[in-house]
């Protein structure tokens, strides 16, 4: 009889965790997040003025016009397209700094550089390791400057104030560099040139 009390008692207790830990926690967090920062919690997706979503301001898309800053090279080609690798959703190439293929995709990438007679920093010719970086540096930013104020045929002091606006500084203040969303970035410039259009 003591047997059938205890085997209840363990059932009762199970149940009860059961609901705690994978009913009620879930979604007090779930509805938390959706209050506080709902944004953040549906994916940071970026929105055009057609409220349909052009990205996400957490991952990072190819853009080869120049009218466009350019972000971090993907191994995984940001896991978007007919061009992404069918390896997974996100990682770097793993390759060792003395595989010649590593230094063959560096040369490459260099090379895109050469006809704007740019010598790129580092985060324009190595790929980030999740391959999904959204950010880059404020040189690399730099130093993209005059060719996209070129290509959309504008001063390069009018998109300065987009780029300080789009920085995301240190993470707690003191935590890595700043730098440039460049999806969030790309999108400020078209809807400054939209603007430009209509008036």
């Amino acid at each position: 009889m003591m047997f059938i009390r205890e085997a209840i008692r363990a059932i009762r207790v199970t149940l009860l965790l059961w609901l705690l830990t994978a009913i009620i926690y879930p979604l007090a967090i779930l509805a938390f997040g959706q209050f506080a920062f709902p944004t953040s919690a549906n994916g940071s997706i970026v929105l055009n003025i057609e409220a349909q979503p052009i990205g996400s301001s957490l991952i990072g898309q190819i853009f080869t016009s120049d009218k466009y800053f350019h972000g971090r090279p993907s191994v995984v080609k940001y896991s978007q397209g007919r061009k992404a690798k069918p390896t997974g959703i996100s990682g770097g190439s793993n390759l060792a700094a003395s595989n010649p293929e590593l230094t063959n995709k560096i040369i490459e990438e260099v090379g895109e550089f050469q006809d704007d007679t740019i010598q790129p920093v580092a985060d324009l010719i190595y790929s980030s390791g999740s391959g999904l970086d959204p950010h880059i540096s404020l040189k690399a930013t730099r130093q993209q400057l005059a060719r996209v104020a070129q290509a959309r045929g504008i001063k390069e002091d009018e998109i300065i104030p987009l780029i300080n606006k789009y920085t995301d500084g240190r993470f707690l203040g003191i935590f890595g560099e700043p730098g440039v969303n460049v999806l969030r970035l790309n999108y400020a410039l078209d809807l400054q040139e939209l603007n430009r259009k209509q008036n």
